[in-house]
């Protein structure tokens, strides 16, 4: 699922809230029925790169094997089958070289790779991803999407904050349209047409439109619609 809105429409905002990291003003979350407390081992979180602090000390492999302290517990060794599971999740998406490596040593797209192998080695069933798209390089997109796709096929679902509009239809088989709303939400093929789209950006919708033609006209057709704008 792919969540879409204009910035400011409260996307990370609908993930902190269902994930209890801000206090909800009304309503209330449930996970499989069950409030997220309940359900914590349930559920997989990558947060934006720009709220996560890389300076901190310690490697590749060391934020990966993170993902099972939740099932190992608080301050327990990590064991050697912990470290494994957290290198296999490593090679899936393609960072096993790094494992050494301290954090902030690597680019933005490995760094996200790293996170979401930190997600991986969950193993959860619901997984929220907050952005994980943004200024990554084509290889580490393609590995994203790669992910997504087998994650679905495992029965798993994301829901996925996503700014690029261009690559919403072939990237989600189902998508929420926000702006401080929920505008639309469903099937991507029903859901996310020109008229909702209107309704969800506004004006802003044209200048999205205006500057994906500019950069075509460029001669950038490796730039979307709204890169630059969102």
């Amino acid at each position: 699922m792919g969540i879409v809105g204009p910035n400011g429409a409260g996307k990370s905002t609908l993930i902190k809230a269902c994930l209890e990291l801000i206090p909800k003003a009304s309503g209330r979350v449930t996970i499989y029925g069950e409030p997220y407390r309940k359900q914590r081992s349930l559920v997989g979180y990558v947060p934006q790169r720009e709220s996560v602090d890389w300076d901190f000390p310690v490697s590749a492999l060391d934020v990966v094997a993170m993902g099972t302290y939740r099932k190992l517990g608080w301050l327990r060794p990590v064991s050697k089958a912990q470290k494994e599971l957290a290198k296999h999740a490593m090679d899936r998406l393609g960072v096993a070289h790094l494992a050494n490596r301290q954090i902030s040593q690597l680019s933005g797209g490995q760094q996200q790779r790293v996170f979401l192998a930190r997600a991986l080695v969950q193993d959860a069933q619901l997984y929220f991803m907050d952005e994980p798209f943004a200024a990554v390089d084509a290889a580490t997109e393609r590995a994203i999407v790669t992910l997504l796709h087998e994650l679905k096929d495992q029965g798993k679902t994301c829901l996925v904050v996503h700014h690029d509009l261009a690559t919403v239809a072939q990237y989600f088989d189902w998508v929420v349209l926000l702006n401080m709303r929920v505008v639309k939400a469903g099937p991507t093929e029903e859901i996310f047409t020109k008229e909702n789209l209107k309704d969800t950006y506004g004006g802003r919708l044209a200048l999205l439109e205006e500057a994906g033609q500019a950069l075509r006209h460029a001669g950038n057709p490796g730039s979307y619609p709204g890169r630059s704008q969102q």
